[in-house]
């Protein structure tokens, strides 16, 4: 296969990926929509501060969603002369924003739930109310999975992050669901907002989770099992090309890695050549890897380039 044809061939399972993610972003999108119709349904049916705090929680989502799936779009654009690297950095921002508004919930149904509970609880229509609570969950739990295969498939952390997001919501339905089959069983009303608490905290925590991942990202977080990966397969190509390197460094994009290296050719080497063989490794890499990537490749003499970094160190000057 000629190199154009494997250009072409790369550019449409590209395309394939970016139409998969927002398929997956609309799909999310509707059912979180469906999801808080029933929600809030079984809500003004039962008056359940856990109810409650199941639909909170997906106000949010469809918020959150609404966001992620500008942002996804956003993501794919090209770069511009405004914005030289593209836009795909959005995608911190975007799960920052997911895990803020998780976090405002949270607080919102630990509130909310302690006040039912000094107010005196008016629980009634259980049973209707569960239900559509139990199928809630069985549907967001199906849709998290498939969302988080989805966009680490197509190596989109704002897909990946409203999986996450959309499992949370399904592991909260079941919490209420367990919660409210205690009081079914025991008629011992408390349990409502006891379960209502414990879904708050285990959204807090999970929202804070994204708001971290989201600020290492920005800090370009380099991740060990990244760089582990990016240097086994360095070591063989330049043993392949015969190349040595140093000064590797890279970062994510929450879409592609950015990996910077120094290459190291005897003197004698001529320029052309050296490009000529720093352009195959930009080339490989990315496909050894199995990911999405930019390489970005120094060329140096072998001989010197210790000497040369060491008078710029001490001198800000280029040796």
């Amino acid at each position: 296969m000629s190199q154009q044809d494997q250009d072409h061939s790369a550019l449409q399972s590209d395309q394939h990926e970016v139409q998969a993610a927002q398929f997956a972003m609309r799909l999310s999108l509707a059912v979180g929509f469906a999801m808080l119709i029933g929600k809030l349904a079984a809500y003004f049916m039962t008056h359940s501060a856990a109810i409650f705090s199941d639909a909170a929680e997906s106000v949010i989502h469809v918020i959150a969603v609404a966001f992620a799936s500008f942002s996804l779009r956003l993501s794919t654009r090209p770069a511009s002369h405004h914005f030289l690297y593209g836009y795909e950095r959005i995608t911190f921002f975007s799960a920052g924003f997911e895990g803020a508004l998780i976090v405002v919930a949270a607080i919102a149904i630990l509130f909310e739930s302690i006040h039912e509970w000094l107010a005196g609880l008016q629980l009634q229509r259980l049973g209707s109310g569960v239900v559509l609570i139990l199928v809630a969950g069985i549907i967001n739990a199906a849709l998290g999975y498939y969302l988080i295969r989805t966009g680490r498939r197509t190596n989109s952390l704002i897909l990946e992050a409203n999986g996450k997001h959309v499992l949370t919501d399904s592991w909260t339905s079941f919490g209420v669901f367990a919660g409210l089959g205690l009081v079914l069983l025991t008629h011992w009303k408390p349990f409502d907002p006891i379960v209502a608490i414990v879904v708050a905290i285990n959204i807090l925590w999970s929202g804070g989770r994204l708001v971290w991942q989201s600020a290492i990202g920005l800090l370009d977080y380099s991740d060990p099992e990244a760089g582990r990966k990016i240097r086994a397969h360095l070591d063989a190509l330049c043993t392949e090309l015969d190349i040595q390197y140093h000064g590797v460094r890279f970062r994510t994009t929450g879409y592609r890695q950015i990996i910077e290296v120094h290459l190291l050719f005897p003197r004698l080497t001529s320029v052309s050549e050296a490009h000529a063989l720093a352009t195959i490794l930009e080339e490989r890499l990315p496909a050894e890897l199995g990911m999405p990537a930019e390489v970005i490749t120094h060329l140096e003499a072998l001989e010197d380039h210790a000497e040369v970094h060491h008078h710029q160190h001490y001198t800000g000057k280029p040796g």
